[in-house]
């Protein structure tokens, strides 16, 4: 309760019984583990349900050595709301594991860092 209700006379301090009040206090002290396996239950189906979710539209894709690919545009590399939203063609020379790959371009010059499979789409010629 709060001082304000202590002060002034209402309804909730004027019913209040401790005796009531503390038997209600042991019996959700009694069910308290069953509340937290029952939300620990229903965290577990929004987990489960969100992973179906973001797996239902996920395209794996994987490249092979010599597949050529497209990267996704940089900002800076955008001029306007016209220019193309990939860059390319790329040859991928290396898989460096979970979905990062090496690239370089078609005349053999490396691209600096790793590309995530996000980032990238075959190129179809």
């Amino acid at each position: 309760m709060i001082p304000v209700e202590i002060q002034e006379s209402s309804p909730r301090f004027q019913n209040f019984v401790a005796e009531e009040s503390n038997e209600e206090r042991r019996v959700n002290l009694d069910l308290l583990d069953e509340v937290r396996e029952e939300v620990r239950i229903k965290a577990e189906v929004l987990m489960r349900r969100v992973d179906y979710k973001y797996s239902s539209k996920l395209k794996p894709r994987q490249f092979q050595v010599v597949d050529l690919v497209m990267r996704k545009a940089h900002l800076y590399q955008l001029e306007n709301k016209l220019s193309p939203k990939w860059t390319g063609p790329f040859s991928v020379t290396k898989a460096a594991g979970n979905g990062a790959y090496r690239l370089e371009t078609l005349e053999g010059g490396p691209i600096p860092r790793t590309w995530n499979v996000a980032n990238l789409k075959f190129y179809y010629s």
